[in-house]
């Protein structure tokens, strides 16, 4: 039975005993360095021969955990095991399905803490963002259970004399859940439940720099009982299991989040059809962002300063909707860029397992070169306003960066960076900065800051992207409140989160009975 939906609360750790537990957590999960976590294919748990271990960026020689790394015969096993079990799983009722995420909510929630500092761990998030993305985690597994029950009863036709006519929505087969490591949580959990509770089963590919988050997340399924077979879990690289299940004739669906580059390339796959297909693969698809902030002359310069500096530097800027471009009237810029240079130099850098620090480490070594990279030539196109200087001595720590005097057209407003690198961009008018916000092949999250109403609505109907903000951050969307998904190269714009993304995992079918 659904129930009226409420998103998880973020825990306050600013309470002595919420930190106490927090710190009680990361004991706990550092204790289990070095564990090895298995497949899971068809309910069996599976060890290989090669193995993946995930380290901790914030202290590089630690390796968190040890993942499997999955063979070609592997992601072909655990198809097959995905279309046994959809013949019966497709059959469970809706209701059914959805007891099911409940109770995965419930698991999660009771080990909140343990969660969020595997994550502190494996991919180097504060405690608040580690928080947070347990508590969307919770959020995607009681939506999509509610909505998982409100779609199975199918659509309002209108009816025509001498007959009953209905439109039901059914599951459409087998799909490749190839999740981001930047949420390895959250959003894993969400594109995964999506696709089970609507009566579909999966094959689970999870990144290979966070892949023992995501066997935490397997162990649960697990415990709550869902049936073998719905979720199959193959931690392995992209080059080979994620290239197989992509090419795979037997795959009906691909829910991808991550790069535009291995995003565009999906797509080029689903429009093949291979020897064996009868269907055209559905795509669903997020990859990424180069979102912008508006600062009108006349908008509240505090508010904005801080609003784009969280949502420039929140994890390291490693988010698809981090701001990366400060759009900046030419009335009010050399007193924004005054106030942004002392908000930043604020901003604490160090170990995030320590409470207090609000960056941690970027996430790999290359994430580390790619962002050294984009600072050279930020040098080289701009001015350098704060940061610039990075560390991998210990730990792959990187000093949030913000240039002035960036071009609209400079690599550095125009590339996506993917780090803690802020281009800030001189508009001539209002005119010229919302030029300058569509001048990209981006179009996921955006915002601005002003206190103009009439240029608050031109911004509305005219700033182009699929989420966007009005006098606050541009980060942080909320299941059920702000579905997510942008335009353009940032993808299919599936809207994660929102009343219509379920539908993405169904298809329609009429049936009209004759009365005798």
């Amino acid at each position: 039975m659904s129930r009226e939906f409420r998103n998880e609360a973020l825990t306050d750790f600013t309470k002595p005993e919420n930190r106490e537990k927090m710190e009680a957590a990361l004991s706990k999960v550092a204790n289990e360095f070095g564990k090895e976590y298995p497949l899971l294919i068809g309910g069996k748990r599976i060890t290989t021969e090669k193995k993946i271990k995930s380290y901790n960026p914030a202290r590089k020689s630690e390796v968190v955990g040890i993942a499997q790394k999955a063979s070609k015969a592997d992601a072909l096993a655990a198809l097959d095991a995905a279309w046994k079990s959809f013949e019966s799983w497709k059959r469970v009722n809706a209701e059914e399905r959805a007891g099911y995420l409940y109770k995965l909510a419930e698991k999660m929630r009771a080990k909140k803490y343990e969660l969020a500092a595997t994550m502190v761990y494996e991919v180097s998030k504060s405690w608040a963002e580690a928080d947070a993305d347990v508590a969307e985690a919770i959020d995607f597994c009681e939506f999509y259970a509610d909505e998982a029950i409100r779609y199975s009863k199918g659509s309002p036709c209108v009816q025509y004399p001498g007959e009953t006519n209905e439109l039901r929505y059914i599951p459409i087969g087998v799909g490749a859940v190839i999740p981001p490591w930047n949420f390895p949580l959250a959003i894993l959990v969400g594109m995964t439940t999506a696709a089970a509770v609507t009566g579909n089963t999966v094959v689970l590919k999870p990144a290979s720099d966070a892949p023992i988050i995501a066997a935490r997340f397997i162990e649960l399924v697990e415990e709550v009982g869902i049936p073998v077979g719905v979720i199959n879990f193959v931690s392995g690289s992209g080059s080979e299991v994620g290239e197989t299940l992509i090419t795979n004739p037997n795959v009906r669906f691909i829910s991808f989040t991550g790069s535009k580059e291995v995003g565009l390339h999906i797509a080029e796959e689903c429009g093949k059809t291979y020897p064996g297909q009868k269907w055209i693969k559905r795509l669903v698809s997020e990859m990424g962002g180069k979102d912008a902030t508006i600062v009108d002359s006349e908008a509240d310069i505090d508010a904005a300063v801080e609003g784009v500096a969280i949502s420039a530097f929140g994890f390291q800027g490693q988010k698809c909707s981090a701001c990366s471009r400060a759009i900046v009237d030419a009335k009010i810029y050399d007193q924004f860029v005054e106030k942004l240079a002392e908000r930043v130099k604020k901003i604490v850098v160090g170990d995030p397992s320590k409470y207090g620090n609000y960056m941690g480490a970027v996430s790999s070594k290359n994430a580390f070169e790619k962002i050294c990279e984009y600072i050279e030539i930020g040098k080289k196109e701009g001015k350098l306003l704060t940061g610039g200087e990075a560390s991998s001595e210990n730990g792959y720590f990187i000093q949030p960066t913000v240039f002035t005097n960036i071009d609209p057209k400079a690599r550095l407003a125009q590339e996506e960076i993917f780090g803690p690198v802020l281009a800030v961009i001189k508009a001539r008018d209002f005119n010229h900065a919302i030029e300058i916000f569509n001048n990209t092949d981006y179009g996921l999250t955006g915002g601005i800051f002003s206190k103009n109403k009439d240029k608050l609505f031109r911004a509305k109907e005219e700033c182009y992207c699929g989420n966007f903000y009005i006098n606050r951050k541009i980060t942080g969307a909320l299941v059920g409140v702000q579905p997510f998904g942008g335009y353009n190269m940032s993808g299919t714009c599936s809207k994660a989160g929102g009343r219509d993304y379920l539908g993405l995992f169904l298809q329609g079918k009429s049936i009209c009975e004759k009365i005798l």
